[in-house]
């Protein structure tokens, strides 16, 4: 008896040392596991936006479309002169539609100056010019402006007849400059009133422009506006 207790013994020992020896542990990676999860850098998908990220920045693009839509305006004209303009906006009063007459600026083309800047003070400017002019020289003194006290040599729409004049005036002993300036014009329009934008159908703008040569109608800046004296 006492020998088959000892092997029952020894047999439980062994088992035991077999199973926590040779046995996976189910736990064992556990703590790597983790430790990689916390060191792991989050990764993003390009084009992929959060749903709450999409829900702040909706508010903010439709308030853009907006901003946008608000700074333009419908018109109707681009006339060179306020009378057809004024006539236009008498016609579409006549039909119930919100309008009033603006003006813009436009340029097209330009035109070379010739001029000597200002001298030292007004005087020294007279004397200069005095002295062009007693020599057969054009010249004018320039009064308003940037350019207040300098003295105008001649005004050419091509830069190669601007910078032939300033040649020879040098080599007359004077210092002139050329610069380029746009020439600016008004443009006439009426402006429609937003709330009167939906009157102004397919139908009614024939007949306008059939009334009103080269009438246009377009979307333009509102800070360019100004309201017509």
């Amino acid at each position: 008896m006492r020998w088959l207790f000892l092997f029952l013994l020894l047999m439980n020992v062994g088992l035991f040392v077999w199973q926590h020896r040779l046995a996976p542990s189910g736990s064992s990676e556990l703590p790597l596991l983790a430790g990689q999860a916390e060191r792991a850098p989050v990764q993003t998908v390009p084009g992929l936006t959060l749903m709450a990220e999409a829900q702040n920045s909706r508010p903010q693009n439709q308030a853009s479309v907006v901003a946008d839509g608000a700074a333009h305006c419908l018109v109707l004209g681009g006339f060179d002169a306020l009378e057809p303009a004024r006539q236009l906006e008498q016609r579409l009063l006549s039909l119930d539609v919100g309008v009033r007459v603006v003006t813009s600026e436009a340029s097209y083309g330009a035109d070379h100056w010739v001029y000597i800047p200002p001298l030292a003070s007004r005087q020294a400017s007279l004397r200069q010019l005095r002295e062009l002019q007693a020599r057969g020289i054009d010249s004018y003194l320039i009064t308003e402006g940037e350019l207040a006290d300098g003295i105008l040599l001649g005004v050419f729409p091509r830069l190669d007849s601007a910078v032939s004049v300033a040649e020879k005036l040098r080599a007359a002993g004077y210092e002139p400059q050329v610069r380029e300036l746009p020439r600016i014009y008004q443009e006439y329009w009426v402006r429609v009133a937003k709330k009167s934008q939906r009157l102004l159908d397919d139908a009614m703008l024939a007949r306008l422009s059939a009334d009103f040569l080269d009438l246009k109608h377009q979307l333009i800046s509102c800070g360019g506006l100004r309201s017509a004296e």
